[in-house]
């Protein structure tokens, strides 16, 4: 009584105290509670008090539902009985309600239901215990129609901690008993209040989708009373969800499928026909209209095999869907969007036309479909454009407005990529230029010239530009001489810059390109001056179209340099944010790979200026002021830097220019390598530096590298190791440089392994461990004889162990990589040699890594890293075979069988046998996710399971 009381007083400052330390102090003890032992008789007693509120009556419902999900097995085996008589005496007592109240208790009892096998019910188990119960207790109908309904949906419910084969093994007693759930809800159809709740309920037995033959169905009561009550009122949303429900069940998932339900699919297709006036009708309410188009998507999208067969019968859903997809609300509209997909792909794939035999006949199949959906396609295109114009109060939308219009403008642009795969994208080029005809001859002479449905149609043709061909002659240069005569409205403005962008290929093939291209940069120079959106466009574009047609603008330097210097010296004429100027750097970069070495090396030197510039200022104000300007001052220009390197394209012009530049990046290393952000910029400049220049850096990449192992020393900066990562893919294998790489190396692992002693420092130190071990693994590649016989190998193998349960992702996969790449040794003809002695390494630890990779699979990592997890464990299996079994085998035994069972357990060993022995490894995933889900089920089990195998104790003691 006073643990009662308590709680009623706990829920009492939850809901009214006035003091939010009060309400939280409450919230935290009533979670606590809600794990304990006594929370079962607390919460079932104040159900079952009449002097309870809501309040406490919604709380221990909710932590009666729990407790059954997850902490079944906290009680004894013989709890069940007095439990279900409990949990049946609340159904009874809450079955007119409070409804939240008597939704837990069903979801309660259903989950009983999963954990108790069919036989502890009676014979026939919960479905004919509830039919029993129905039958003497009448009057408690409602409430056992919901717990009815909630039986099915609780078979994919993982929320409560059920062993896999047990819940398989629901599933099949739920199926068997489908008749009986059915005859049940066809008698309560006599009670006419209680319709809904039966459709309701019918709905969720057809989600299990097996046992019910569609000519059964066909005539079901239950079903021509879902039919007959689509008009109605009352019960349509409930029939809505049934009908839903049964063309899902008829398609399961292939044309011999739908045959063998083709019975149900002529008595409900002409029903959903029927409802096709009301799409347009006005006064049918906007939801009732959802309701009808949610279902002839339905049939779209579970017939599309069907309907991509082009007969009558089906292209009468197809107009039924181009009047769904006309509708103004585009939360309805939308709805046939993902119909207009899967056709596309039935219509153009050649996997759906195998049938018809040899290539001539397969042509003219597919040649005769793509002309019958033309028609529908085409209008199709002309009904989705007004979606992406601007609303006209466009400015004063809100930012979560601005951001759906963005994504409606997204999907539309999927929508006429499909019709583009069906029409061609020159047909549907012809369309969307039509629409800007006639959105421009709207303007008049007006100045003040509507730009939306412009901007709309060009947002279109910009949308389709990877389907429209780049020799398109008909079109494109109208298109072009239309661009420059558009106003400069900013948003307009931004969508022209986008679109000449997305045409740079036809720029550079089309015979016009070259007369083009000046008018098309006037209008980039505009966009450039406009806005900031619209700059960040035109910087885009302009990247582009140097890319497309770098060829044509070798000859142009002198101008696009001019335009290059303004955007980065940051001129106040144009409004390039600092990060979009990367795209101008880019551009000119790739112009320069196009020119001869001696042009290159200048245009490289004219490139650098405008960036070295103020790093050289900054550098000569001295030391102290070096060292206190803010990061982004620097990195800004260092950003350009990698830019440069990255896209010249000419490796002893870039080790030039790396080899002037190093004394200044070398000041800023010994000045800012405490500067997390400036390092890692200037780590990714001196990268691509690189990965551009490889062997031609020759003296510079000595002097870098030094600097770096000095520096990571005392910094610690992760970038140091991601930069080493590119030198060893680079130079790894270059026997001239193996003294020098294997210093570098064994100095940069012996101080990491320094660092990383324990499962706190790996928390604290994520970075450093990714870095680490992703320099580790590119040192297996690429220099294993620099890597495996050195003095590091062993304890990076020791340090790995110790971090693999790190919580961080990329840090616990880098490791979990490293490990697998050291098992797949053998698979590589380089790494052979060096088997005895990575064997010398991993054998004696091979019990311990074991354990921690079964910790791992069964709790210690999140379930997200299962699948990684599970590939070491099996490189590790492939490599020592029945010696890593016995490994595995002994670690599983240390769990307790509480948690797993011997069934179980022989199972995930068997499969992981049969991987390591050249079987199918796809055959380990089950037994691996099942074992998985067993040692998780339940916190209590999770735990149990983490005690008996103590990952954090094995790392640096060997387990015999």
């Amino acid at each position: 009584m006073d643990l009662q009381n308590t709680v009623k007083e706990a829920l009492n400052a939850l809901y009214h105290h006035p003091d939010d330390a009060v309400r939280m102090q409450a919230d935290r003890y009533l979670q606590d509670f809600q794990r304990t032992l006594d929370a079962w008789q607390v919460a079932d007693n104040l159900l079952h008090d009449p002097s309870s509120n809501l309040e406490t009556l919604i709380f221990c419902s909710q932590t009666l539902r729990s407790k059954v999900q997850r902490d079944f097995e906290e009680l004894p085996s013989t709890a069940f009985r007095p439990l279900r008589d409990s949990l049946n005496t609340l159904l009874k007592k809450f079955h007119k309600g409070p409804p939240k109240v008597r939704t837990q208790i069903s979801i309660a009892v259903a989950a009983l239901a999963v954990h108790v096998p069919a036989e502890d019910w009676g014979d026939g188990g919960i479905v004919k215990w509830l039919r029993d119960e129905m039958d003497s207790h009448p009057e408690y109908i409602p409430g056992f129609l919901e717990l009815l309904t909630v039986l099915p949906e609780e078979v994919l419910n993982y929320k409560i901690a059920a062993r896999p084969e047990r819940r398989r093994q629901f599933e099949k007693e739920l199926t068997s008993q489908i008749e009986v759930a059915l005859n049940i809800l066809t008698a309560c159809l006599t009670i006419s209040e209680l319709k809904e709740q039966v459709l309701e309920a019918f709905a969720s037995w057809l989600r299990l989708k097996h046992g019910i033959p569609g000519l059964v169905l066909s005539s079901h009561p239950l079903v021509l009373t879902a039919l007959s009550s689509l008009n109605s009122e009352l019960l349509s949303e409930a029939s809505v969800n049934v009908i839903s429900e049964l063309i899902h069940h008829t398609a399961a998932g292939n044309i011999d499928g739908i045959s063998a339900n083709m019975p149900l699919i002529q008595v409900v297709v002409p029903h959903v026909m029927n409802l096709k006036a009301q799409l347009s009708d006005s006064t049918k309410d906007e939801e009732d209209v959802k309701a009808i188009a949610r279902l002839f998507a339905d049939m779209g999208d579970s017939y599309v095999e069907l309907i991509a067969t082009g007969s009558d019968e089906s292209m009468l859903i197809v107009h039924a869907l181009l009047e769904v997809a006309s509708h103004p609300e585009y939360d309805i509209a939308s709805m046939t969007f993902n119909f207009w997909h899967s056709l596309q792909l039935n219509l153009t794939k050649r996997e759906s036309y195998i049938s018809y035999g040899n290539e001539a006949c397969i042509e003219a199949e597919r040649n005769r479909r793509l002309q019958v959906f033309r028609p529908a396609y085409e209008s199709l295109v002309s009904l989705v454009i007004f979606r992406v114009q601007y609303p006209e109060d466009y400015q004063d939308l809100s930012y979560e407005d601005l951001k759906e219009f963005k994504q409606t403008k997204y999907a539309v642009a999927d929508v006429l990529t499909d019709a583009s795969s069906v029409l061609g994208g020159d047909a549907t080029l012809k369309i969307l230029y039509m629409k800007l005809l006639e959105a421009m001859s709207g303007h008049g002479n007006n100045e003040h010239k509507e730009w939306r449905p412009a901007e709309a149609a060009l947002f279109c043709i910009r949308a389709i530009s990877n389907y429209v061909s780049i020799v398109e002659s008909e079109v494109m240069p109208q298109i072009m001489a239309l661009l420059p005569k558009l106003p400069h409205q900013p948003q307009l403005l931004q969508t022209v810059c986008l679109t000449i962008g997305a045409y740079s290929k036809w720029l550079d093939s089309a015979s016009c390109g070259l007369s083009v291209l000046p008018s098309v940069l006037d209008i980039l120079m505009n966009g450039m001056g406009t806005s900031e959106e619209c700059a960040a466009a035109a910087a885009l574009a302009f990247r582009h179209i140097c890319d497309d047609c770098r060829k044509k603008l070798c000859g142009c330097l002198e101008g696009l340099f001019h335009i290059y210097n303004r955007t980065v010296n940051g001129e106040d004429s144009f409004k390039v944010p600092a990060e979009d100027s990367l795209h101008l750097v880019e551009a000119l970069s790739m112009v320069v790979t196009e020119l001869p070495p001696d042009d290159a090396k200048r245009a490289l030197e004219a490139l650098c200026i405008p960036v070295i510039t103020p790093l050289q200022e900054a550098i000569s104000q001295g030391p102290e002021s070096l060292s206190k300007r803010p990061s982004r001052q620097l990195t800004v220009h260092i950003d350009r830097f990698a830019y440069i390197f990255r896209y010249v394209n000419h490796p002893q012009v870039v080790a030039d220019a790396i080899q002037r530049l190093w004394p200044i990046f070398k000041t800023i290393f010994d000045l800012r390598a405490w500067d997390m952000r400036t390092m890692e910029s200037l780590c990714r400049a001196c990268k691509y530096a690189v990965r551009t220049s490889g062997r031609f850096m020759g003296l510079t990449i000595g002097a870098m590298l030094e600097e770096i192992q000095s520096l990571y020393r005392q910094h610690h900066q992760p970038c140091f190791l991601y930069l080493s990562s590119e030198v060893i893919k680079i130079f790894g294998s270059d026997p001239s440089c193996a003294d020098y790489l294997k210093n570098l190396i064994e100095a940069l692992f012996q101080h990491t392994t320094r660092l990383l002693t324990n499962i706190q420092e790996f928390t604290a130190r994520p970075d450093i461990a990714d870095d680490c071990f992703l320099l580790a693994s590119r040192c297996i590649r690429y220099c294993p004889q620099l890597f495996i016989p050195s003095s590091v190998f062993p304890s990076l193998v020791d340090c790995s162990m110790i971090g693999i349960t790190v919580q961080h992702r990329e840090a616990s996969n880098s490791i979990l990589h490293f490990l697998a790449d050291i098992f797949d040794l053998a698979s590589s003809s380089v790494g052979e040699q060096f088997i005895p002695i990575r064997d010398n390494v991993i054998i004696p630890r091979g019990a311990s890594i074991t354990r921690i990779l079964v910790a791992s699979l069964t709790g210690a990592l999140p379930k997200s890293r299962v699948d990684v997890v599970s590939y070491t464990l099996l490189a590790l299996t492939r490599s020592y075979g029945m010696q890593a079994l016995e490994w595995a085998k002994k670690s599983v035994l240390l769990i307790p069988s509480t948690a797993v069972t011997d069934v179980e357990r022989s199972r995930f060993l068997k499969a992981l046998s049969d991987a390591a022995s050249g079987g199918d490894t796809n055959g380990l995933t089950i037994p691996v996710e099942e074992l998985s889900d067993v040692c998780r089920r339940n916190r209590a089990v999770q735990e149990i399971v983490q005690e008996a195998l103590r990952p954090l104790e094995l790392n640096m003691a060997n387990v015999s």
